[in-house]
């Protein structure tokens, strides 16, 4: 998610990294033909009927289905006692620092990256004179997001699936994943970009992992909870589908938890994925991080700034912190900050060929979500949970001691730490 300024980012609604954090619960639905977005539960009897009347989008079982109704439907609904009726939360994302300003149809590069090997990578592979970067193969990124521009010549190659969960015709449609935002194909690249087939593009922390691309968000950056609830357990059921370890990345969130988005999570984490989700951008005070990354089988990122204070980098004052209640205890609680990585500033691909610098725990985000990659990678028989005890293991070994509530040990802004390569 990015940093909120004049020109720019923050936390979207379910949100963008650049950031991309939702609004929360009672968001309007993004629907501009006056359709309504509800989820519908009750007993099994009215729901079968339900499902008959109005058809299903998503179906969570006791969680209830969801469904598109206009809004004389949605009145009638709201007088059977028998059914409980709840608008289906919005995620969005906010106003960007860098809005971009080329269409998206554009595919020629027209200036190569400042550096390939922007301050995030230098800082997370613990190298300032690192010219590439390696590691990844065999695991998917799955990058639930705007989409991203598969064709991208820094991403050429990796793209292994595309999906969209946003078309009001169908909850899902292969083949598409079209980003017109920019944001999830800044997500993608810090992940895994592979500087293209010259050398002279952008890197990611892990070059050799595969792309699943999954738009959950519109081209203005929001989208449905049960989208995004549907996405991730699609992703969770392709990992055990195609044998695959699976990393899923969200650069969004919200400042209300979602019951759909946190089943969802738990779902995923139960087989065998590990979800990474942005801190959000609702910092500096206490208890500010949004989900999913509060909840306890997401690891939450906070965003560091290319600023040393007390002899280690900056937790952005940006981004959000989590229960200082539980600092030092190394125990993660829900609603707290885990690990921390470079997301101020930071530079990767962009949805039109071409490069953008921006800022947010979503920036973040796919670092860890990378070197997560990276490390599964080499160590193939690890389950998500001994993967992610090692990127804990890793985030101890490099304390945070800048920004406001960073301090030594397990703390609200910092978590456990910066997690590195080496």
């Amino acid at each position: 998610m990015k940093k909120r300024t004049k020109l720019g980012s923050a936390f979207a609604a379910l949100s963008l990294g650049l950031s991309l954090f939702a609004a929360g619960a009672g968001a309007q639905a993004p629907e501009t033909n006056q359709s309504l977005r509800v989820v519908i539960k009750g007993p099994n009897a009215e729901m079968a009927d339900a499902k008959r009347n109005f058809g299903v989008r998503w179906d969570f079982g006791s969680e209830g289905f969801t469904t598109n109704v206009s809004e004389k439907q949605y009145q009638a609904l709201l007088k059977n006692k028998n059914l409980k009726i709840d608008r289906v939360p919005e995620v969005e994302l906010d106003s960007r620092e860098n809005p971009a300003k080329q269409d998206a149809s554009a595919t020629a590069i027209s200036s190569l990256p400042s550096d390939r090997t922007p301050w995030g990578i230098e800082a997370i592979y613990n190298d300032a004179g690192i010219t590439a970067t390696s590691g990844g193969s065999g695991i998917k990124i799955a990058v639930l997001d705007t989409g991203v521009y598969t064709n991208h010549y820094d991403l050429r190659g990796q793209g292994e699936q595309c999906k969209d969960f946003t078309q009001s015709s169908s909850p899902l449609v292969n083949g598409s994943c079209t980003d017109r935002n920019g944001h999830g194909t800044h997500v993608a690249g810090s992940a895994l970009a592979h500087g293209a087939s010259d050398g002279l593009g952008v890197y990611g922390v892990a070059p050799q992992a595969k792309l699943w691309a999954y738009k959950v968000l519109t081209d203005s950056g929001s989208g449905y909870s049960d989208d995004i609830a549907g996405a991730i357990r699609h992703a969770a059921d392709e990992a055990v589908r195609t044998g695959s370890k699976v990393v899923i990345n969200m650069s969004l969130g919200s400042s209300g938890k979602d019951s759909m988005i946190a089943s969802a999570v738990d779902y995923a984490y139960n087989r065998g994925t590990l979800v990474v989700a942005a801190a959000g951008n609702s910092g500096y005070a206490d208890n500010t991080i949004g989900y999913p990354g509060a909840l306890t089988k997401a690891v939450a990122v906070a965003a560091l700034e290319n600023v040393q204070q007390n002899g280690t980098y900056r937790v952005a004052n940006f981004s959000s912190r989590g229960n200082s209640a539980t600092d030092n205890d190394y125990i993660i609680h829900e609603r707290d900050v885990e690990i921390s990585a470079p997301g101020s500033s930071i530079l990767s691909t962009w949805y039109d060929g071409n490069y953008n610098t921006i800022s947010g725990t979503s920036m973040a985000t796919p670092h860890v979500a990378g070197l997560a990659a990276k490390l599964w990678s080499s160590n193939s028989s690890w389950s998500n949970a001994q993967l992610r005890s090692e990127l804990q293991r890793r985030a101890k070994l490099y304390d945070i001691n800048g920004g406001y509530g960073a301090a030594t040990g397990d703390d609200h802004a910092s978590g456990f730490g910066f997690a590195r390569v080496r």
